[in-house]
């Protein structure tokens, strides 16, 4: 399925460069214009500068994920800060909190959280944030270091109601396959009802892959469907849920630039 212009805010890779490469072409040919790889920790953070290096349709974030905040040390925090500098380097995360499989004590959680906040702030970038069974500890980390001028719920899954509260403080939800999930009716109220203006589709690959792929192997090109998930909720077209949710990407990122023809 093609379906263009659309940006992946969200992507792993799998610390082989060859396959992410050879993804990376079948998604441009499903009409996507910019892939943000992500980092979970030092290394893959810096995996993800080399790809975007080698690839000009990509972008890197770098971060540590909350599994990893155990390893959250004073020369990892030294590395990250010098790593931001990278041209490459278009957003910080994957950080945040994880009170579902606490791999990482709680505390440490937030004391890695709240440091990647603060990096984000010094130097301008968009934050990429996880979230999971912490809706209300995730805001309130945010709102008492100071939430950076853009910063995304990576692969929202709250309701209404913490979906407000987002935005109210300007945070960007972003939409993932399991919005094609039958079960997953709050976040569909969520796409139905928020402002198109604050969706971000991401793929979280190689999780999460959508429906009617559920349970292979997820990559950036199945993207489309994700979008196509998005416009019958919302009753619109998926050219216009392409346009607009890579008109977000493009206002939060600062990147990618307009592709010819669009």
């Amino acid at each position: 399925m093609r379906l263009s212009p659309l940006v992946d805010t969200h992507a792993h890779a799998d610390g082989n460069p060859a396959i992410a490469l050879r993804e990376f072409e079948r998604a441009f040919a499903a009409g996507l214009v910019g892939v943000v790889i992500v980092g979970i920790d030092l290394a893959s953070s810096q995996i993800a500068v080399d790809l975007a290096r080698r690839e000009p349709r990509v972008r890197a974030a770098i971060g540590v994920h909350p599994h990893n905040a155990s390893r959250w040390t004073p020369q990892v925090e030294r590395d990250l800060r010098t790593l931001s500098q990278r041209p490459e380097v278009a957003a910080i995360g994957e950080c945040g909190l994880d009170y579902y499989r606490n791999l990482s004590p709680r505390v440490e959680q937030e004391r890695a959280f709240r440091a990647q906040v603060q990096l984000a702030r010094e130097t301008g970038k968009p934050l990429l944030v996880h979230d999971r069974e912490a809706h209300r500890e995730v805001l309130e980390v945010l709102s008492a270091t100071g939430c950076p001028s853009g910063c995304v719920l990576h692969c929202f899954s709250g309701d209404r109601v913490h979906a407000e509260r987002c935005l109210e403080h300007g945070i960007y939800l972003g939409i993932a396959g399991t919005v094609t999930y039958p079960r997953s009716l709050a976040l569909r109220d969520v796409v139905r009802w928020a402002p198109l203006d604050r969706l971000l589709l991401e793929t979280d690959c190689p999780y999460l892959s959508p429906e009617p792929l559920r349970g292979r192997r997820n990559e950036p090109a199945n993207l489309p469907l994700i979008a196509t998930a998005v416009s019958r909720l919302r009753g619109i077209e998926p050219e216009e849920v392409a346009r607009a949710t890579t008109a977000n990407a493009r206002t939060l990122l600062g990147w990618p630039q307009r592709a010819e023809g669009e």
